[in-house]
């Protein structure tokens, strides 16, 4: 090997270092949560970690002692204020995920009207308050850049979904399945069936202090986005009256594919065990399902001028046009204050190429057996699916 190749050699060697080394320091969202909750975290999931993530662990459990102290701080400087705080009605955007939940959510926060849950408060739940300030200005290295699953900017400081405040807040979330991939525990929550009264009283009860302590920092309607929230759209309805409801919907085929990269994407960075995956193809397809099961039991339970549906394919053809219908059916303001950052973003965004999807035959047949009445109802055409012949 000449002097070059040596020197390129070790130059990619070095960069694969680095970019372990900053893999090893990135902040995991179990980061965020106390002593207390992720000792029991570890304990519900009966420490089955694996030894690839002993350093995790090891990373995780002096930094949840500091978070204790913090938490204790915000609860004697804010507790006072958190629990006097008056939740405006939020604004949920649901869909099953990779729907264009995100999209839509960054779409929305740009207006200044509303508030958003950032990904250091849902990381940080019990601190946020007092230490945002400091961790996002000089320790924002520590979080990726660019989300692992599609390549859109993230940060500490970018709108975030609550369901990770949940986690960490150690009530239950199907989440918890990135961190123990081959456990099952955290899957009732998803829908909140099969979980206890005083189970789902500490859900609640979570929830509406993480809202109350973002109002604290913005006193407007907050701007929520979580995926599992589409199968609990009664639950919160009943919890936060006068909340508004966007639902989204995009083409099943695309969403299976895409979720079938989400999990391991999310689970590559977070696990604290080493993943099978032999679950993998039918969780997507099972979930999907509970999700859409609860969620046309529960929808009639909103009043119909608070909830509003779109097509993930129309908001990125005119995605203005999409934005004043949502906010002219939900009432929420006059759009033409919100229209020039919208298309601006939007002109931003558009060299932004989205991942192509290839899948087998077998699977889009199962997709169309499966999925095929959702598909329907939004108008989403189904595969032929072959039915086996009968002796007459």
């Amino acid at each position: 090997m000449n002097s070059q190749a040596k020197s390129g050699a070790a130059k990619s060697s070095s960069v694969t270092a680095l970019a372990r080394l900053r893999q090893g320091l990135a902040a995991r969202f179990w980061h965020g949560m106390t002593f207390g909750t992720w000792a029991k975290f570890l304990l519900h999931h009966r420490l089955a970690v694996s030894p690839t993530a002993v350093h995790i662990v090891a990373g995780v459990t002096p930094i949840s002692l500091g978070n204790s102290i913090a938490a204790l701080t915000q609860r004697a400087v804010y507790g006072r204020r958190i629990a006097a705080a008056k939740v405006h009605p939020p604004i949920f955007i649901i869909g099953h995920w990779r729907t264009g939940t995100t999209l839509l959510h960054e779409l929305m926060v740009l207006d200044e009207r509303f508030a958003f849950p950032t990904s250091y408060e849902c990381m940080a739940p019990n601190q946020s308050l007092v230490t945002a300030r400091i961790v996002t200005k000089y320790f924002k290295f520590l979080f990726p850049n660019r989300r692992p699953m599609d390549n859109m900017a993230t940060g500490f400081e970018h709108p975030q979904e609550d369901e990770f405040a949940l986690c960490n807040l150690g009530v239950g979330s199907p989440y918890e399945r990135m961190a123990f991939p081959n456990d099952t525990i955290g899957d009732p929550f998803l829908d909140m069936k099969g979980v206890s009264p005083e189970e789902l009283a500490r859900w609640k009860a979570a929830l509406t202090r993480f809202l109350q302590t973002i109002t604290v920092r913005a006193d407007k309607p907050i701007v929520l986005k979580s995926p599992p929230h589409t199968a609990r759209v009664g639950l919160l309805a009943e919890m936060f009256p006068g909340a508004k409801f966007v639902h989204i919907v995009r083409d099943p085929f695309t969403v299976f594919s895409s979720t079938m990269r989400l999990w391991p994407s999310l689970i590559d960075l977070q696990a604290l065990q080493r993943p099978r995956y032999d679950w993998l193809e039918e969780y997507v397809y099972s979930s999907f399902e509970r999700m859409y099961r609860a969620f046309a039991e529960q929808k009639d339970r909103i009043p119909p001028e608070n909830f509003c549906e779109l097509r993930y394919e129309d908001l990125v053809r005119d995605p203005v046009a999409q934005m004043e219908t949502v906010y002219d059916h939900l009432r929420l303001g006059d759009f033409e204050l919100a229209r020039p950052t919208i298309a601006t973003y939007m002109q931003l965004q558009k060299d932004y190429k989205t991942n192509r999807h290839q899948i087998a035959p077998a699977a889009r047949a199962e997709i169309s057996r499966r999925w095929g009445p959702f598909m329907g109802q939004y108008g989403y055409d189904c595969e032929p699916v072959a039915v086996e012949a009968t002796a007459g």
